[in-house]
């Protein structure tokens, strides 16, 4: 039971720092450069912010396949939908972990990538933190308690105030800002549309594709465990 506490809340402690590298991403860490805090520092400080997630997510991935609980391999960690458990869900998790661990290393080989090079895998990996958000709600045990969905659509609106910043550059053509506008919108409508109907809704364990054995051991243990 304790690993299965410890693999939600490193799987949302890592889904609060991903949305923390990818808003400093976003509005471009270097404006806040000064005399006081170099430039270098602010490099850093995203830099060390994208591993701290690496860490944590080393832990949630550790965690799930060690707890028992449900039949997750090391191996589904990082090939997508090949699971037994929730195949789809868990493997938008494994597709975020790659995508993620494509932005370390080409950002850690950026001097022989080239810019332009690195600067297309970088913001082709930066798709990783949708993937987390929808994977974290429809694989998390916490959605119906509130906390989850909570914490996961505060993520989502730093995210779009960072989009935000952004765009009030004035570099930011027209266009731009409103195709991100509109694809914002559609975002948010598919999700107030799915998460009622979806994770929120009674039966989504079966419908996520939980083993039956997998629900009915949960089952019997939460009755013995409320029996006096």
């Amino acid at each position: 039971m304790a690993l299965w506490y410890l693999t939600r809340a490193t799987g949302a402690a890592a889904l609060v720092l991903l949305t923390l590298s990818l808003v400093l991403g976003i509005v471009n860490v270097r404006r806040f450069a000064s005399p006081r805090v170099p430039r270098f520092l602010v490099d850093g400080g995203h830099r060390t912010t994208s591993l701290l997630v690496v860490v944590l997510l080393g832990i949630h991935i550790g965690t799930s396949v060690f707890d028992g609980y449900a039949p997750i391999r090391l191996v589904d960690a990082v090939i997508p939908f090949g699971s037994a458990y929730r195949p789809v869900w868990l493997g938008l998790g494994a597709l975020a972990f790659d995508l993620l661990l494509a932005l370390i290393v080409t950002s850690l080989l950026r001097a022989r990538l080239g810019l332009r090079a690195w600067r297309a895998v970088h913001w082709l990996a930066y798709a990783c933190w949708p993937v987390a958000l929808v994977h974290g709600l429809g694989t998390g045990s916490d959605v119906r308690a509130g906390w989850l969905t909570w914490l996961s659509l505060a993520c989502a609106a730093a995210v779009v105030t960072a989009i935000g910043v952004r765009l009030s550059d004035r570099a930011a053509t027209p266009g731009v800002r409103a195709g991100a506008a509109a694809a914002i919108t559609a975002a948010a409508v598919a999700l107030a549309i799915w998460l009622p109907s979806g994770p929120m809704a009674g039966g989504w364990a079966a419908k996520a594709g939980t083993p039956a054995h997998t629900t009915t051991t949960s089952a019997t243990t939460t009755t013995t465990t409320r029996t006096p």
